[in-house]
């Protein structure tokens, strides 16, 4: 198991000698518009549902899910997070080799790892702005019989149109494809690039999450949709009340509001635009560190002059958390990423910045 996905509050706070609260921390990914009130109010209220065991198999909330995207809840898992799902796929599939299109999340890699099971990669490269090189991936994909494919990708931000992907799905049918979506409702246009609906591809699965867009990620939830059979082969490894009962009483709750789910994506998209072009402008005259285009609220940055761990640990000492993408395989000791928020604390990030970078 990976350790430190994000960074760690409480180790920078006590080399500080600072209250772990007044650690600003940029470097999970999560929606800075959220929990949305809509949503703290739901948890509030729901909390006794905690009294009582949820639903085995979470079927309100996979139908709520279904209902959202127009699909069959027969073609739906609830689960304790998308990083339950990324640890059982390649178990239930009997997988045998696996294709990795990184520089990617790290938990497609310890989940093979975990069972055993052969994998490689297929890396997206600086020079090409890390978007990913798709006949490369097509013809490592003709000999794995299972692929992870992160869109948008993290840490990268890269996306790939959804027809880009489908003429993978078509050209290897033998070979199945998790597209991890997680990010997906951050970006425009999501719904022309989303693979949701597209269940008629007896090759697809799509992990979808909550925790991100809406900013509870202590809730574990996430959903795996797609091809039947697919799902009738993960649901013979699944456990009974894997989701709990808050979750469930949530997530269900909050598909019952469709204009509101809609209405909050809209403006996380509108707001995220609006500061990352803030943020982008205020940054790009410093020598040093090359900004890469991506669809998301996250950026990923290339240093000179300064390695990863070092430029944390500097802006660290402005009490700000960024993270070090060493351990992103694919990526050298010259990367960090930065997860923004509100006008106020990006603007103090891009201060800290060309703080550093100023003072060599």
């Amino acid at each position: 198991m990976i350790i430190g996905h994000g960074g760690n509050k409480q180790e920078l706070a006590q080399k500080l000698g600072c209250p772990v609260q007044e650690i600003i921390d940029m470097s999970s990914n999560l929606n800075p518009l959220g929990p949305p009130p809509e949503i703290s109010n739901m948890i509030e209220n729901n909390l006794g549902t905690l009294l009582s065991l949820p639903e085995p198999d979470a079927l309100t909330m996979r139908k709520g899910f279904a209902r959202f995207h127009a699909i069959d809840p027969d073609q739906v898992m609830a689960g304790n997070g998308t990083t339950w799902f990324i640890y059982a796929v390649p178990m239930a599939l009997n997988s045998k080799k696996v294709l990795i299109c990184g520089p990617t999340y790290s938990d497609y890699k310890d989940a093979c790892a975990m069972h055993g099971i052969e994998y490689t990669h297929a890396l997206a490269r600086s020079e090409q702005g890390f978007q990913p090189d798709m006949d490369e991936i097509s013809d490592l994909a003709g000999q794995a019989d299972l692929v992870f494919f992160c869109n948008p990708n993290n840490p990268t931000g890269a996306l790939v149109s959804r027809d880009r992907i489908e003429f993978l799905l078509k050209r290897h049918p033998g070979t199945c494809f998790v597209i991890d979506e997680s990010y997906l409702p951050f970006a425009d246009l999501a719904d022309e690039i989303s693979l949701v609906s597209r269940t008629r591809y007896s090759n697809l699965l799509v992990l979808s999450s909550m925790s991100k867009i809406f900013r509870i990620p202590g809730l574990r939830t996430g959903f795996l949709s797609g091809d039947r059979a697919l799902i009738e082969k993960l649901f013979r490894y699944y456990q009974p009340w894997s989701v709990n009962s808050l979750a469930q009483s949530v997530i269900s709750r909050v598909f019952d509001q469709p204009e509101f789910i809609l209405s909050f994506y809209e403006a996380t998209r509108e707001f995220t635009f609006r500061e990352k072009q803030i943020f982008t402008d205020a940054v790009k005259e410093c020598p040093g560190l090359k900004i890469y285009p991506g669809s998301t609220y996250f950026i990923l940055a290339e240093l000179q002059g300064f390695t990863a761990p070092e430029f944390c640990a500097r802006v660290g000492q402005d009490k700000i958390l960024i993270r070090d993408c060493t351990n992103f395989y694919g990526l050298t000791r010259q990367f960090v990423r930065f997860s923004l928020k509100t006008r106020e604390i990006n603007t103090k990030l891009a201060v800290s910045i060309k703080k550093v970078i100023q003072n060599g």
